[in-house]
């Protein structure tokens, strides 16, 4: 599966309005901003990602689980288990 974004590409500047107690706090415990924000962008990227791509493959996927119900899966009479 390809990556969700490229963790090589250039850093861009961008304006943010942060909770200014949450700010005051991080920074206090030395938390890197930038670092924490990519880190859940990434993590959310691809949940959402997860999700549309569930989303567009939902009839496929629902034909596929109905074809392995009514006939099984190829591999049926292959396993020993």
């Amino acid at each position: 599966m390809p990556a969700a974004y490229n963790p090589n590409a250039p850093k861009r500047a961008a304006n943010l309005s942060v909770n200014g107690d949450l700010l005051n706090k991080a920074k206090e415990l030395d938390i890197n901003l930038s670092a924490t924000l990519e880190q859940a962008l990434a993590e959310i990227l691809k949940k959402k990602q997860r999700e549309q791509w569930l989303a567009e493959n939902r009839k496929a996927i629902d034909a596929y689980n109905e074809h392995v119900e009514a006939h099984g899966v190829f591999s049926d009479d292959l396993r020993s288990f």
